[in-house]
């Protein structure tokens, strides 16, 4: 089946992003780094807020506010980084901090998700607090690694293969974000017995799975490959 590209071409040139746009954005990593910590997030989403979670959240807030207003988050910088997909332009530090942590969270919390399934499935015991204490970070950083030797799609130390790069981070991004909110309604709904856990890593390998298919077939928003050699604005 062929894959649909996007012609660069064709899209529309931004010289300067608006304001509502560059706002829209920084809820998205208010979200990411305030979740980077996934250990306690997993107390989030188990015992409710609390001062924790008050304290990061100030700290999240007061510290993308400042980044945004320098134009230092990507989507919330005055005008496009990238307009050129087949420039061999220098990746940014601030685009390859935040890709990185964006891509160690979907990679960390799917696994480690999994993980906990597969062992409450085999041992009929809930671990999943314990699984991400002592696995979160270790995942975590080694994606972080991964970021920082510029191994990573949209995090690599040049913005040339961007056309291309994007779909993946995107595809995952769509994934994940699909199937941990039904992940999670699952858990708080379905009783934990073997039969009910059995069925939520079902469902939750099968989103993943038809996303992802989704995804690579360029059928999702931001997922088609975006033929270089012309003017386009990437976010």
């Amino acid at each position: 089946m062929a894959i649909p590209v996007e012609y660069a071409s064709q899209r529309k040139i931004r010289e300067r992003n608006k304001l509502y746009y560059r706002f829209n954005h920084w809820p998205i990593w208010i979200f990411v780094f305030f979740i980077a910590p996934g250990p306690l997030t997993v107390d989030l989403f188990d015992r409710g807020f609390d001062w924790r979670m008050a304290i990061w959240l100030g700290g999240v807030l007061v510290g993308t506010g400042i980044a945004g207003l320098r134009g230092r988050l990507p989507g919330v910088e005055p005008k496009p980084y990238i307009i050129r997909f087949t420039e061999d332009r220098p990746n940014p530090p601030y685009r390859r901090i935040c890709y990185t942590f964006a891509w160690s969270e979907a990679v960390a919390f799917a696994v480690l998700n999994i993980a906990g399934l597969v062992v409450a499935i085999a041992s009929g015991q809930w671990y999943l607090k314990q699984i991400y204490r002592y696995a979160y970070f270790p995942i975590a950083a080694t994606v972080w690694v991964l970021g920082a030797l510029g191994r990573l799609p949209r995090v690599k130390p040049s913005t040339k293969g961007e056309g291309h790069e994007r779909r993946y981070f995107y595809g995952t991004v769509w994934a994940v974000c699909w199937a941990q909110p039904a992940l999670w309604v699952m858990w708080k709904v379905l009783p934990q017995t073997r039969t009910g856990d059995v069925f939520k890593l079902a469902v939750f390998l099968a989103i993943l799975a038809l996303v992802g298919n989704l995804a690579r077939l360029g059928r999702l928003p931001r997922t088609r490959p975006i033929v270089p050699g012309e003017l386009a604005v990437s976010d």
